[in-house]
């Protein structure tokens, strides 16, 4: 390998880690204004002294599974049924359409005010759905809940009352987990949303940073969704997109940490790569569209800065795949002996890897007694999350290139606890693509680097390499098993005198 090879792969190498040490850095960031703002009250509970109305939008594509339970619950709050409205937002084009039908008609004989809005097409997608909703909508309060969530009966009762300031826009409350415990993907999963959550969301919101709506589980002050533009649907994360909009025009937020709002994680790989594929992909089209806005607003420098690293968290998926391809690379130039002092300053970098792990511990010691038992599970995460790098680059890259692509929503089954099966359902991935197979291919990469690092005694390097070894070959292994298991068990619905009903045809 000539000298400038070596140089220009060793200058790769250090602006590919440079990315996730930014961002790992932020961690400590996001630590210290914990503990800095951590009994700062954001907003006041105030008094209702009469029940407004209020709409809740439940948008639903093809959840035959879930939707029952989801629109039992909606209707199970602790609310008066004459200043309470439904809209059950049906895109659906399987048996969802007729299971819904029949239980707006039943609840509706139970006096409830729900209503079965069908467009006959998916055009704007979610965002598409919530616009058309919300101009039939009575409510002066618009909750949105997904079909995989189950909102507690007082969830009303424990969110309006902080709309007794006329300046707040939106109350979010914190996501619960049904199923975390169904399995290690599902616990992983559950650390890297308690991450986001219990610090992100509530750091942010008591350090006066801009927020976001998570798509579900929050309650909109209806003038401030039509003051702000009202949903668009230029972007795959429409919640995001209006989050900023709205703050940029003066609307406060706030985000209940010690309020949970029960859903499903998803149960199966590839269901999770279609959720993290989307909410990439709309991340990175939102800061392409709002970060001009944010830099033209009169904001403090220090608001403009983070909504930035906000917005712009997304882009760190391509360099940590640069890293996964680079890393055997830099094995061999570090065996030459001949850039000792810059592998020693390189070393630095690692710091980034304790950011992370200080944020999600806190994440995790800050609302669960059984932290120690939780955070264990950490590496399984971060090896899970460079696993899913592939993936998530490509959204990042159509992103980046303005290439538009359908809503996938991501399928759930009705999985609670450690109860339910997924591979039996009519929504479970059949098809293997070739991100899959191009992680197993990086998988054997960088076990070939494992093997190169042992037998060249560059032993620092290994733990890394095990890292993105175990994550590239869990996710694709995964994926693949999960793919063939859905093909033996695939189901087909068929319509039945209860719309419900599933009979198995193999």
């Amino acid at each position: 390998m000539s000298p400038r090879v070596e140089d220009a792969l060793l200058i790769s190498y250090i602006v590919a880690l440079s990315f996730p040490f930014i961002f790992g850095t932020n961690g400590f960031l996001m630590i210290y204004y914990y503990f800095r703002y951590r009994n700062r009250q954001v907003a006041q509970k105030g008094e209702l002294k009469v029940l407004p109305v209020v709409t809740i939008q439940l948008p639903v594509y093809n959840e035959l599974y879930v939707v029952n339970r989801a629109i039992d619950a909606i209707c199970a709050l602790d609310y008066p049924k004459d200043k309470l409205e439904i809209q059950v937002l049906d895109d659906s084009t399987d048996e969802t359409t007729a299971i819904i039908n029949q239980k707006v008609v039943e609840k509706s004989g139970q006096g409830f005010d729900i209503s079965h809005v069908r467009r006959g097409n998916r055009q704007g997608f979610k965002a598409g759905a919530l616009k058309v909703g919300l101009a039939q909508a009575k409510g002066e309060f618009v909750a949105i809940f997904d079909a995989d969530f189950i909102p507690r009966p007082d969830f009303l009762k424990k969110t309006l009352p902080y709309f007794a300031d006329s300046k707040i826009g939106l109350v979010q409350t914190r996501w619960e987990h049904i199923n975390s415990d169904y399995s290690l993907l599902t616990r992983a999963q559950a650390i890297a949303l308690d991450g986001h959550f219990v610090i992100e969301q509530q750091v942010r919101n008591k350090a006066g940073f801009f927020i976001n709506f998570n798509g579900t589980a929050g309650v909109w002050r209806r003038s401030c969704i039509e003051e702000s533009g009202n949903w668009e649907a230029d972007t795959l994360a429409e919640d995001l997109d209006l989050s900023y909009r709205a703050q940029l025009r003066g609307w406060q937020f706030v985000f209940l940490k010690d309020y949970t709002s029960p859903a499903e994680l998803p149960a199966d790989v590839n269901g999770l790569r279609s959720q993290q594929f989307r909410w990439t992909k709309g991340a990175i089209e939102a800061s392409k569209k709002l970060l001009p806005r944010v830099w033209k607003s009169r904001l403090p420098l220090r608001v403009k800065i983070h909504s930035t690293v906000h917005l712009g968290a997304s882009l760190v998926y391509p360099f940590v795949l640069m890293i996964a391809i680079l890393q055997v690379p830099a094995v061999f130039i570090k065996h030459t002996g001949a850039y000792d002092s810059t592998f020693m300053l390189m070393g630095g970098f690692i710091f980034a890897f304790f950011g992370s792990f200080v944020f999600y511990l806190y994440s995790q010691k800050d609302v669960y007694a059984d932290w120690r038992r939780r955070i264990y599970l950490f590496p399984v995460f971060m090896a899970g999350s460079m696993g899913l790098s592939v993936n998530n680059t490509k959204a990042v890259i159509e992103g980046l290139l303005n290439k538009k692509s359908e809503f996938v929503r991501t399928p759930k089954y009705g999985v609670t606890g450690k109860e339910g099966s997924w591979a039996d359902k009519k929504y479970s991935q059949r098809k293997i693509n070739w991100v899959s197979i191009a992680e197993f291919i990086l998988a054997l990469y960088c076990l070939g680097g494992i093997v190169l690092s042992i037998v060249d005694l560059e032993i620092a390097a290994v733990p890394f390499q095990l890292l993105f070894f175990s994550g590239f070959g869990s996710i694709s292994y995964l994926s693949i098993k999960q793919a063939l298991l859905a093909r033996k068990n695939a189901v087909k619905i068929v319509p039945q005198a209860n719309p419900v009903a599933e009979r198995i045809v193999r």
